[in-house]
């Protein structure tokens, strides 16, 4: 491979910047794990790596170590002689977290760097509008675009009925309505993947995610299952991985990716309506319950909100523990979990002036 070759792999201008920062290593992405070991691409071919004791050493949570669609800075491009040794990990652009297993706070990175995700729902048995809030504002947060993408279109009885909900909830997404993922839906989704773009699939099992990713290979390389007759489907991946497509671009699968919790949400964009209403409240710190000049609560008592969305808008709220905050002082608390390993957004910008100074 060569460098040329990792840009269509998305190394970004910006990423390529911060690469040579590190002279005297080789950049890299990671594109599948199994436990500590790592398979990075990488300008001579694919390294089997793991991290180095330095950085196990300075590591404050697991969400510091690399994730599959990472781009890291290797010691080597070559493990004939070894393992190749993980040294950094560069600044991600997106990310997808997960509560750690086991663990009662830390989180973990299950996928990173990816541009678009598309929030798989079938039009049947698998159709729940608060689950699609839920994800939104799991994508929103992670900073990928998403797009829903409806399936099963064709089993659908009502589906201008369906299309009207979905826009009511999906503010500012794009909809792709199909009724076969191995035919349909993969000519639509194909047309958002391009060369050095990264996508990736969220939405319960059974959809038909494993059957697109296969036809975008062009090979069934992921085991696929159908949604059982509970309505329920079954976890068909067990590792995580990024996959290159023949048409240049990137899709990763992970079975993590099918078990994010609300750890962090963008509510903001997920719930822009309310958000927009908001700002039309009486009273800054509002929380559209019982409050005079509620202009959130006016709008559920005209009809042009339903008490449904609210309700779930309250509910994440609570579960991402923004319970009330209003949109600025969610945004503050997200600002300041981001920097809670160095004392908060305040403490950061005093380091950031003393390393000024210190220049």
């Amino acid at each position: 491979m060569n460098k040329t070759d990792m840009q269509k792999l998305g190394l970004s201008h910006r990423l390529l910047a911060e690469a040579s920062l590190y002279s005297d290593f080789f950049v890299g992405r990671v594109i599948s794990q199994n436990k500590d070991l790592y398979n990075v691409v990488c300008e001579s071919g694919v390294v089997t790596s793991e991290v180095s004791g330095k950085f196990r050493f300075e590591a404050k949570a697991l969400s510091d170590y690399p994730a599959v669609g990472d781009f890291v800075m290797l010691d080597r491009d070559d493990d004939t002689n070894g393992n190749a040794i993980i040294h950094n990990v560069l600044t991600r652009k997106s990310s997808f977290i997960r509560k750690a297993a086991g663990t009662a706070n830390d989180e973990q990175v299950v996928a990173a760097n990816i541009d678009t995700v598309f929030i798989c729902m079938s039009l049947n048995n698998d159709f729940n509008l608060r689950r699609l809030e839920r994800y939104l504002s799991i994508a929103w947060d992670s900073r990928a675009t998403p797009v829903v993408v409806l399936t099963k279109a064709d089993l659908c009885d009502d589906l201008a009925k369906k299309l009207l909900e979905v826009n009511s909830v999906a503010v500012g997404v794009e909809t792709l309505v199909t009724t076969s993922m191995s035919k349909d839906g993969y000519n639509q989704v194909l047309d958002y993947i391009k060369e050095g773009k990264t996508v990736a699939f969220i939405g319960s099992s059974g959809v038909g995610k494993s059957t697109l990713i296969n036809r975008l290979l062009g090979d069934d390389i992921i085991a696929t299952k159908e949604i059982r007759s509970d309505d329920r489907g079954r976890h068909t991946t067990t590792k995580r991985e990024l996959f290159i497509l023949p048409n240049g671009g990137m899709v990763i699968d992970t079975p993590g990716m099918r078990e994010l919790g609300l750890e962090s949400a963008d509510l903001q964009k997920a719930f822009s309506d309310i958000d927009k209403l908001s700002a039309l409240c009486r009273f800054n710190d509002c929380a559209h319950k019982s409050e005079p000049g509620c202009a959130v609560l006016k709008a559920v008592n005209d009809g042009t909100l339903t008490q449904a969305r609210l309700e779930s808008y309250q509910k994440l709220k609570k579960e991402a523990k923004y319970e009330g905050l209003n949109s600025k002082q969610i945004e503050t608390a997200k600002i300041n979990e981001m920097f809670k390993s160095v004392g908060g957004i305040k403490n950061a910008r005093r380091l950031a002036k003393e390393k000024n100074k210190r220049r």
